[in-house]
């Protein structure tokens, strides 16, 4: 690492760089990022989704969420690099530093095309006061130092079929250029490979666990083009885009948005200023009127037509026979043959697998023994395999990628006898997931408001969690899906309606002794008996289909409202799970999901 290092801030003396900022993200913006993109974790060996990087020419320093304190402590060279923990009392935010760190007169070098066009403007704007001046590069400066750097994937595109999307792209196309019409846009751009998947129906395997592919795409009021990669195209995929989108090389892309904009100067552009890069809106700027707001795309994509809301509720009930498979043989065997983290984990995939619609998994998944399920994203390798035993929690955060829908559940199980605060902790997340999976709610509620429900129980007991409550998923896309989320930031400002999918993981982190997650993926829909005329409400429908762990709960801690949704879900689940998997497996069923 020094050595990367080291030719890191050669070029940036020699570019006139006094700091260099490196964050995790790339021209797309994406949460999980390609190999060949991944400059932050080359230059300080930091794996998490989340953190930036910045090098002076004396310093090296990551800023990274509560979700990768640890993993970052243990990934991280301590002798090379500062950790700063976000949120944390005390700890100065990447901007703070930066303005403290620098001088008036100082240079933060920046890949623009990496950066998006808010974060570029609110960097920009908070080191301008100080006299810090943010330098654009044209070619991002890891690229120049790295050595051996991965190739892009190659992969092909293939259709993600009606049956399953419930639309045709054509009719998406549609709506989207109508609502263009309404902002009286003539061009708007896409980014971001989730919404460009989902307007097209077209999945690829360009980034792990994510079913998508490196493009962009431009949508006029009179046509739709898409840049991508030709030879990922299929003569299949070429004749199902035949009258729907022109298509034209990925690298071609900026050029053809500098020509767009020469040819029809004062042409209104609509950018999502969050997820589109810092690069296209200085292409754009020199011709075009700019129209910055979230993607039309966003909120088509989040709420579910009712093809896609089956395929969650059908891709649930295998997800569910395959968890319950998998908890039936790690309770059986762990007894007479040795397992550990990782064995297990690719038991759950073997098991998940065997599903005709299986696509892979939906992340990585995490397989946490013991002091390791207080690691709220930690990811077994060789070095850190545990090997289970019959005593203490093991908490299994996993999910799949089905055609007909994306999967994300977490359950915390006990491999022996349960220790009294383990059970009393366990009960208080069991509680904050029920409160909020019955919370009826009226129209316009957003995330903000609901996220306080589930941690309540939590706050009573001193306890508390540093991730959100909630996230959005997609169909057969991200695992991660915006535009709403239940937390007390991310996605605060958009109220949640029916046919939104979202996960409730409420949790409870002890470092170093045990962590505790519950997670079900639930459905907005309207509350016909709360609703009234001219007053709408709304509540959940709970997707997940898989036991609670009995052995962690204590009964006297729930009320008796309580304990009816608890029994009434395990009575759902076994009602659901049983003919879909064998009599040993239906008997422990039946014994986990009995009522207590």
């Amino acid at each position: 690492m020094r050595q990367r290092l080291r030719a890191l801030r050669a070029v940036m003396k020699e570019k006139g760089m006094d700091a260099y900022l490196v964050p995790s993200t790339d021209p797309h913006q994406n949460e999980y990022v390609p190999e060949f993109w991944q400059r932050r974790k080359y230059i300080s060996g930091f794996s998490g989704s989340a953190g930036d990087a910045v090098i002076t020419q004396s310093k090296a320093c990551l800023w990274t969420d509560s979700r990768y304190f640890l993993q970052a402590e243990k990934e991280l060279d301590s002798d090379i690099f500062q950790l700063y923990k976000l949120g944390m009392p005390g700890v100065p935010s990447m901007k703070e530093w930066l303005a403290e760190a620098l001088k008036q007169g100082d240079t933060l070098g920046v890949d623009p095309q990496v950066l998006s066009h808010q974060s570029y403007d609110d960097l920009r704007d908070n080191l301008r006061d100080r006299g810090i001046r943010v330098k654009g590069v044209s070619k991002n400066l890891i690229d120049a130092v790295w050595q051996d750097r991965p190739s892009p994937s190659k992969q092909s595109i293939h259709i993600h079929l009606l049956k399953y999307a419930g639309e045709s792209a054509k009719k998406k196309i549609a709506r989207v250029q109508k609502k263009m019409a309404e902002q009286s846009i003539d061009l708007l751009v896409v980014s971001a490979l989730d919404e460009i998947a989902w307007l097209f129906n077209i999945r690829g395997q360009d980034i792990q666990y994510n079913p998508v592919v490196i493009a962009y795409a431009l949508i006029s009021n009179k046509k739709a083009r898409l840049f991508v990669d030709p030879d990922k195209l299929t003569k299949k995929v070429q004749s199902r885009m035949k009258g729907l989108a022109e298509i034209c090389p990925y690298a071609q892309f900026f050029s053809e948005l500098r020509q767009i904009g020469r040819k029809n100067y004062g042409l209104r552009a609509w950018v999502d200023p969050n997820r589109v890069n810092q690069r296209i809106v200085n292409v754009l700027k020199k011709h075009t009127k700019i129209h910055c707001s979230p993607s039309p795309i966003l909120l088509f994509k989040a709420v579910k037509n009712k093809t896609e809301i089956q395929g969650f509720r059908d891709a649930h009930e295998r997800d569910g026979a395959a968890m319950v498979k998998f908890l039936f043989w790690l309770l059986r065997s762990l007894p007479k043959e040795q397992i550990t983290e990782r064995s297990s984990a690719d038991k759950l995939t073997e098991f998940r697998a065997g599903n005709a619609l299986f696509r892979g998994l939906s992340f990585a998944t995490i397989s946490a023994y013991r002091e390791h399920s207080a690691i709220v994203h930690y990811e077994v390798s060789p070095e850190s395999d545990l090997p289970l035993q019959q005593k203490n929690l093991y908490l299994v955060d996993s999910g799949a990628q089905y055609e007909d829908a994306t999967t994300d559940i977490t359950r915390t199980i006990c491999l022996g006898r349960a220790q009294d605060l383990q059970r009393k902790c366990f009960t208080q997340v069991l509680k904050g997931l029920i409160t909020l999976s019955n919370t009826s709610f009226p129209q316009g509620t957003k995330g903000r408001q609901l996220d306080t429900i589930a941690r309540l129980p939590l706050w009573k007991n001193g306890r508390n969690y540093g991730h959100g409550t909630g996230h959005g998923i997609g169909t057969y896309l991200t695992v991660h899906e915006g535009p709403h989320s239940i937390s007390p930031q991310k996605g605060a400002d958009v109220a949640l309606q029916p046919g939104m999918i979202t996960t409730i993981e409420p949790g409870v982190y002890m470092v170093n002794r045990f962590g505790i997650r519950l997670e079900n993926v639930v459905l907005v829909v309207k509350d016909e008996n709360h609703s009234s005329q001219g007053s709408n409400f709304y509540k959940f429908e709970t997707l997940t289909l898989c036991p609670i762990d009995l052995k962690l709960i204590k009964k006297e801690i729930l009320d008796q409202e309580e304990i009816l949704w608890l029994n009434a879900y395990h009575k759902r689940v076994r009602q659901i799970l049983s003919p879909l998997v064998n009599n040993q497996e239906k008997d422990w069923l039946a014994k986990s999901t009995r009522p207590i």
